[in-house]
């Protein structure tokens, strides 16, 4: 069997370790015959090691780690066996068993196992592709010995010179040793501010990255030929693990592993199951005595702790573990919970004041009122009877503390909130970059995925089979057609489907309705409307998280078969068709409700069915506004409660335990090495994957869709919003520090296609609003009363204004109630909620001029409310500028201070030049003066007195 000549394999006496030390000689390249024995004799290896975080040798930090599975062989098991009973002086520690296919010698008469062909395939993979990230400098040590059976763990280390060539390819900006002096304020604004950092104190963290900083350090983009410029007086913490791991990470993506024609890096060897994970380690333990301090001990009790909810993010130091990219997200979501404190303190106002006028408004007291006798036309066919509008009045009642004049108020100011929330955030998003040294940076094309890899190989396999040809192929729009289609079809199918299961839902309010109106008691007849409500409502929660769930993976799937290039090409296209689903999956009913119901049922004696069986139903008597908000609030609350915060705590930790359960399973250990503390990739391995932030952003997003879109029919939804968020935001923080493998730092300046979704909301928000206000709420109806038709410029006769009258002779044949007598009295007419003309007008029953005026009305109001609305948006977008002046100030002073510090090297530069000139000048001359003979062989020995370098 062969034996790989790229790295060496040294038993280890406590461990069986395999490592691959290679010390690299320059940027590129290795030594093959240097390596370095761990120190056997030590007490506590592992401790040594500090549990895995370093390698054996107690020095090299371990900056990733690739996990793999394998196999032992029947025969290295007795070779094992074999060597156990042999050797009396080894200890009660296990002799380490050989890697597959790393020269295992068997006895003559043992009998080689056979062979599994895939096992062995990925152990090449595996062999050359270790082999060539030794080659790119990196330094490997391999462990098999571990608690969790058969499970291998390579372990990376990226050496000093890795690391700056690496960093310089990245153009990653670097702290020099220059500093320079923050601009404070002054004065008035320096008062201020020093008031409100003693007031806010408590609720800072106690986090050194969050102090404010007086003065800062000038950022470069790291130079091998300019290290002078750089503190390096500490290499070991020049760079920091996020940035080790960033650093080793991308040299694992270009690594290609070329075995049969195969070009992989480390996602294609991923996909394959040629490894199993790859991740970075977190810093340490976050729990238990004795734990060093480390960033994610201070990260769980200053930031992923429900004792902390009042005190602001570490943002900075969250962006040091984790990266710019989630440290946004926190930022993001920081912000964003910091904006609704003031939208929910406005929603409570509105709602205050609903509560303290309701006894004031005169519709609903003349609802309310017995006195009126006001008899109401049935609500469905036979089984229903004729009843009074009083029985009404507490959803009258009701529908008041959401529909008043305040709601139009609060309606305006959420939309201007949304802009500028929007602005607050660039503004904070330029500070971030100016904090963390993004300025100027641009995000370069990512490498291919490996799907798209696969795909382009056998495209290519496929024409050099037809045409002998091997030119670089690409997907195109032709190969991408059939995913294209499959999209379409697919994303129409989906919306079509939630279409279907509204309208099914629909089809069962009206059923439930018509059934409980058969009930025989009088309390079963007069809830029918909330039961009805009520039931649907929770349907409809339930097919909504239901689908959520589905969609998400369908949405994959749909992005998956289209094989997108890249993984920012991947991430932004699944973004759309996951948004684009559950927005329609989570609005759909709401929609329904606020503009569709109520508005085709016809009228009496000629009511429009579904299926020639079922009545189209009717909005209460005060309106659809308050029925929205019962549907919104109890999907919004049921979405946040359930899918968001036990969905979230509740799945990792059963993921967890079951993970557990088979890895105890598999155990096949002796009490003295069950008993051994894990080391730190192997307790890491047991955590549960980094997915990615799109399910964190979708949440949030759809939240903001729930505040901002309807909030003129749920004024407390802000509120309701910031409670969850507070909650939202430490368990998150609880969930990357303590549940996920520590995902990889990706650096990013913004948000990304996030920003310009929230944007689309903010537009669509204006519009939605306009016409709840307009349409579903009695606001315009009530204002064209009181200014055309109140006779004494009150609103006393306003209900009796929106209702219709209706002959109970003209009902259809086989429609009229089997009951007429119910009320106890014989009813002639019957009122309903509608602008028509009286039985006894001579166009009766057609719509009167009302109707027209009211809808005149609506429309003016949507289109001035609309555009009043955009252009104080725009308003605010334009008055409030995109980058703070202070951070302008600042990062104008760093460019000038970065050009100085350039000019002072290049002025030194000349004035050491010259020195060497003027040096050199005077040698000659006195060459010249005492050696006459040097006229006669001035090619020789003249030559030979100006041979020093000159090199600055």
């Amino acid at each position: 069997m062969r034996v790989n000549k790229k790295y060496s394999c040294l038993p280890a006496e406590e461990k069986g370790i395999h490592i691959i030390n290679i010390r690299a000689i320059e940027d590129i390249g290795y030594d093959q015959h240097e390596s370095t024995l761990l120190n056997s004799l030590s007490k506590n290896p592992d401790a040594d090691c500090k549990y895995g975080l370093y390698f054996r040798d107690g020095k090299r930090k371990v900056d990733y780690i690739l996990v793999y599975h394998y196999k032992k062989s029947s025969a290295g098991k007795a070779l094992s066996r074999r060597a156990q009973q042999n050797d009396a002086s080894v200890r009660s520690s296990r002799q380490e068993q050989p890697l597959p296919g790393k020269g295992v010698q068997l006895e003559m008469g043992d009998s080689e196992p056979p062979l599994d062909y895939h096992e062995d395939d990925k152990r090449f993979r595996r062999e050359e592709y270790e082999g060539n990230l030794v080659e790119a400098g990196l330094e490997l040590e391999r462990d098999e010995d571990t608690k969790i059976h058969g499970i291998g763990f390579v372990k990376i280390h990226a050496p000093w010179n890795v690391l700056c060539r690496e960093a310089e390819f990245l153009k990653l900006k670097m702290p020099t040793k220059k500093m320079y002096q923050i601009n404070q304020t002054h004065g008035l604004l320096k008062k201020i501010n020093s008031v409100i950092q003693k007031i806010t104190e408590p609720i800072q963290p106690k986090v050194a990255e969050h102090k404010p900083q007086t003065v800062k350090r000038l950022s470069y983009p790291f130079s091998r030929e300019k290290q002078h410029l750089f503190d390096l007086s500490d290499k070991d913490s020049f760079f920091d693990s996020k940035t080790r791991s960033t650093i080793v990470y991308e040299i694992l993506k270009r690594t290609t592993c070329t075995k049969a024609k195969y070009s992989m890096g480390i996602t294609s060897l991923l996909a394959n199951g040629v490894y199993s994970a790859a991740y970075p380690l977190h810093d340490g333990d976050y729990e238990g005595e004795n734990v060093e301090p480390n960033d994610r001990k201070l990260l769980c009790e200053e930031w992923a702790s429900y004792g902390v909810f009042y005190k602001y993010q570490p943002i900075d130091l969250v962006r040091k573990y984790f990266g710019e990219k989630i440290g946004l997200y926190f930022a993001w979501l920081g912000v964003y919970t910091q904006m609704l404190i003031p939208a929910s303190i406005v929603g409570i106002i509105v709602f205050l004041y609903g509560c303290a006028t309701v006894d004031e408004n005169i519709p609903s007291m003349e609802m309310c009122d017995q006195r009126n006798n006001i008899t109401m036309c049935p609500l469905c066919d036979k089984t229903c009877s004729y009843w009074k509008m009083s029985s009404a009045c507490a959803t009258a009642r009701a529908s008041h503390l959401f529909d008043n004049p305040a709601t139009v108020f609060f309606s305006v100011f959420m939309a201007l909130w949304a802009a500028t929330f929007m602005e607050h955030w660039k503004r904070k998003q330029m500070r971030l970059n100016y904090r963390w040294d993004l300025t100027g940076f641009e995000e370069e094309e990512d490498h291919p995925r490996a799907e798209y890899e696969a795909k382009v190989l056998e495209k290519s396999l496929r024409k050099e089979h037809k045409h002998k040809e091997t030119d670089k192929e690409k997907l195109t729009w032709k190969d991408r057609f059939p995913a294209y289609l499959t999209n379409f079809v697919g994303i129409i199918f989906m919306v079509g489907l939630t279409f279907a299961i509204v309208f099914g839902v629909i089809i069962y309010r009206i059923s439930t309705a018509a059934a409980l109106a058969i009930s025989s008691t009088p309390s079963g007849r007069s809830s029918v409307r909330v039961t009805v409500t009520a039931t649907a409502v929770i349907i409809n929660l339930v097919v909504i998280i239901i689908l959520d769930e589905v969609y998400g993976c369908i949405a994959r799937w749909l992005t998956q078969i289209e094989v997108p290039k890249t993984d920012k090409n991947f991430e932004e296209r699944l973004i759309f068709k996951a948004f684009l689903l559950k927005f329609v999956n989570a609005y759909t009913p709401i929609f329904y409700v606020a503009f569709f119901k109520g508005r085709f049922v016809g009228r009496p004696g000629d009511y429009v069915y579904i299926f020639h069986s079922f009545r189209m139903e009717e909005c209460a008597p005060g309106g659809c506004l308050m029925e929205l908000c019962i549907q919104l609030s109890i999907i919004m609350l049921g979405k946040q409660l359930i899918q968001n915060n036990l969905f979230e705590i509740g799945i990792p930790k059963m993921k967890k335990f079951i993970r557990y359960l088979k890895l105890k399973r598999r155990r096949s250990l002796d009490h003295e090495e069950h008993m051994k503390k894990k080391q730190r990739y192997e307790v890491d391995y047991n955590l549960e994957p980094f997915a990615g932030l799109t399910p964190e952003y979708m949440e949030m997003i759809i939240q903001f869709g729930f505040v901002t879109l309807f909030v003129a029919s749920f004024p407390l939804a802000p509120l309701f919003a910031l409670l969850n968020n507070i909650i939202e935001i430490r368990l998150d923080a609880k969930k990357f520090v303590t549940e996920l493998r520590r995902p990889v730092a990706v650096r990013a300046k913004d948000i990304g296609i996030w920003y310009n979704i929230l944007r689309g909301i903010g537009k669509l928000a204006v519009i939605i609003n306009a016409f709840v206000i307009s349409f579903t709420s009695d606001f315009i109806p009530r204002l064209v009363y009181l200014y055309m038709y109140s006779e004494n410029g009150t609103m006393h006769g306003f209900v009796n204004h929106t209702l219709s009258s209706f002959n109970v002779s003209d009902f259809q044949a086989g429609t009229a109630p089997n009951d007429p007598l119910d009320l106890g009295y014989e009813v002639q007419i019957c009122r309903y909620k509608d602008y028509r003309e009286p039985p006894w007008s001579e166009n009766k029953y057609d719509i009167s001029k009302d109707f027209w005026a009211v809808l005149a009305a609506r429309l003016a109001f949507v289109i001035v409310f609309q555009n009043l609305v955009m252009f104080m948006s725009e308003f605010v977008d334009w008055i409030i500028p995109d980058i703070p002046k202070d951070i302008s100030q600042q990062i104008h002073k760093e460019k000038v201070l970065m050009v100085e510090v350039f000019m002072r090297e290049e002025q030194g530069k000349l004035q050491m030049l010259e020195t060497w000139k003027d040096k050199d000048k005077r040698k000659g001359e006195n060459c010249n003066n005492h050696s006459p003979r040097l006229s006669r062989s001035r090619s020789g020995s003249l030559s030979s007195c100006h041979s020093y370098p000159l090199d600055v």
